[in-house]
């Protein structure tokens, strides 16, 4: 089973990179700017449809984590200044709440943003390899995703992290934790810390809203 595992995960990844590249996530002629955050709660540890399966996380397609608890918060930034912001969350199993919060930054703060995705560091970063899976791993139990789309001039720099928790069979009982951006994790913490300033100055403009802008979670 947990050779399965590894199989179906390394042969999946290799499937995420062709979907990012040409999903919606992608960014439009009028975007400089697309970041989204992901988490969920799992609990999949013996359905091998789920287990053969369990690749990170992939954008674009309807997603089976829609089925589990889990959170969504997706920002973009148009050439113009305007912003969007979409939080969906989902704490009980089938009843999501989706949120909205538009507006526009001024000119020195698009400047500040500007300056961050100018850094040269972060326009060489790329989608870091995901970690090998131990083979004593067991059970998936927790994923994390920051995926960031940035325009370079009409073309687009995909940068896909994921974090991953996991239940194996080690005596100390403790799950183990999987990061493929612990070597970006310097170079991306401008603009991880702006994306955070950014969900909380809009937090009292965030009203209902139906879905339309955050990408599902497609555990397969």
């Amino acid at each position: 089973m947990v050779k399965s595992l590894s199989l179906g995960r390394t042969m999946k990844f290799a499937v995420l990179l062709a979907i990012i590249a040409a999903a919606d996530m992608a960014v439009s002629q009028d975007t400089i700017l697309r970041m989204q955050r992901s988490t969920a709660a799992l609990e999949i540890d013996s359905n091998a449809k789920h287990g053969q399966g369990i690749s990170g996380v992939t954008t674009g397609n309807p997603g089976d984590v829609w089925h589990y608890p889990n959170s969504l918060a997706c920002l973009l930034v148009y050439t113009d200044g305007r912003y969007v912001l979409e939080k969906r969350d989902e704490v009980t199993v089938g009843k999501p709440k989706t949120k909205l919060a538009e507006g526009s930054f001024t000119a020195d703060e698009i400047q500040q943003l500007k300056a961050i995705l100018g850094d040269e560091a972060l326009k060489q970063l790329t989608t870091p390899r995901l970690p090998n899976w131990p083979d004593d791993a067991v059970a998936l139990h927790e994923i994390e995703s920051l995926n960031v789309q940035i325009d370079r001039g009409g073309s687009s720099q995909t940068i896909l992290t994921v974090k991953e928790r996991l239940k194996t069979r080690a005596m100390t009982g403790l799950d183990t934790w999987l990061d493929n951006s612990t070597p970006y994790q310097k170079t991306m913490a401008p603009l991880v810390k702006w994306f955070k300033d950014v969900e909380k100055k809009s937090k009292s403009a965030l009203k209902d809203a139906k879905p339309q802008y955050c990408a599902p979670i497609n555990i397969e």
